[in-house]
């Protein structure tokens, strides 16, 4: 009898573990077991198998190590980025994180290369860029088009020859409120998107191809200074595509 029950037992918790665990949901956080949570929601797993051996509910640490991962896993990049030209570097390539409700705001950093051209030697080049989508329209079999895209982003270039404030060896306000060192600019442009079918996905989730209109804040001064510099001027065109990697 003894055997035969303890049979039963085992069976019962066996299909209950089953039933539970394959879900596409995970009971303690609704994060999709699909979307790539395997590693942060391995620690609940074991902690419900061995709080469910003793009938009590997951402890506290164990929820707080689970939220713990939980927010690391936010830093991990979702996206990479290469553009070329924007007054960033000849060509730029960096990393980019997504959020926001409908996933409308993205941050990106970027590293440049800058050529030589008339200088003594090549420089390297660092941006940082926070992105604004207000809306996507989705067209047919994985086609989406964002009809607008603005933004900001700072830029800087690696090298003594620039500096943050003026130096002794210039007049007095020779270079007002403005530094060699740091660029603000503001851009916007427009985007297409391609969402690759799920069967086909090796390395990215989707393709995202856009071109924008930026200027730098030592445009805009130009723009106010000078009269013979006109809006054609100080507006700059730049192509660039984003990989979104889950």
């Amino acid at each position: 009898m003894r055997s035969l029950a303890f049979s039963l037992l085992m069976g019962a918790a066996t299909a209950a573990g089953a039933a539970g665990w394959d879900a596409d949901t995970c009971a303690v956080c609704g994060a999709g077991a699909a979307a790539g949570r395997e590693g942060a929601h391995a620690v609940v797993g074991d902690a419900a198998a061995d709080t469910s051996a003793r009938g009590s509910l997951l402890t506290r640490y164990d929820r707080r190590v689970h939220r713990y991962r939980l927010q690391w896993q936010s830093l991990i990049p979702t996206q990479t980025v290469v553009q070329f030209a924007g007054n960033m570097g000849l060509l730029s390539f960096g990393v980019g994180w997504e959020y926001g409700r409908h996933k409308q705001w993205e941050t990106h950093m970027l590293f440049g290369f800058l050529p030589r051209y008339g200088s003594d030697r090549a420089k390297v080049t660092m941006t940082l860029k926070e992105n604004f989508i207000p809306w996507s329209i989705y067209l047919n079999r994985g086609w989406a088009v964002e009809p607008l895209s603005v933004g900001l982003y700072f830029n800087t270039v690696f090298g003594p020859e620039f500096w943050r404030s003026q130096p002794a060896r210039y007049p007095d306000s020779y270079y007002p409120f403005l530094s060699t060192k740091v660029r603000v600019n503001v851009f916007a442009g427009q985007r297409v998107e391609l969402v690759l079918p799920s069967n086909r996905r090796k390395f990215v989730k989707s393709i995202t191809a856009f071109y924008e209109l930026s200027t730098c804040d030592l445009y805009l001064r130009a723009l106010v200074q000078d009269g013979s510099v006109s809006l054609c001027d100080i507006f700059g065109l730049s192509l660039g595509l984003k990989f979104q990697l889950f």
